[in-house]
């Protein structure tokens, strides 16, 4: 039996319509992995941490462009754009002129990933 998952953004179970999860809708066990879809300058974005459970987190534009805040330095971030965030760093993205959409993948170095139960 063939161990590949294929499915589109719109087939995957989402929060809001704006968190799609990816990981969990591909079976990915490995690492956290989500879709955001932003709407154009939503500010609704958290600014947070993940100091608590040591995770880091790396962004990728998938369409779009943002504003990353972090630590009062801005990064713009644009189409084919990758950004790491360490655990300790709180950070906050706001959306351009036409939202973003962003691949965000996040593990805890050194620890197994465990995926939340349902």
């Amino acid at each position: 039996m063939t161990d590949v998952n294929v499915k589109t953004f719109d087939e995957l179970d989402d929060y809001a319509g704006q968190f799609l999860y990816a990981g969990k809708g591909l079976g990915v066990t490995a690492w956290g992995m989500n879709v955001e879809r932003l709407p154009a300058h939503w500010d609704e974005f958290p600014h947070h941490d993940h100091a608590e459970n040591g995770q880091e987190e790396v962004y990728v534009v998938i369409d779009g462009d943002a504003t990353l805040h972090a630590d009062g330095q801005t990064w713009h971030l644009e189409r084919g754009t990758l950004a790491r965030v360490g655990p300790k760093q709180k950070r906050k993205i706001v959306p351009g002129e036409k939202g973003v959409t962003l691949l965000a993948i996040g593990g805890t170095p050194g620890k197994a990933y465990e995926p939340k139960k349902a």
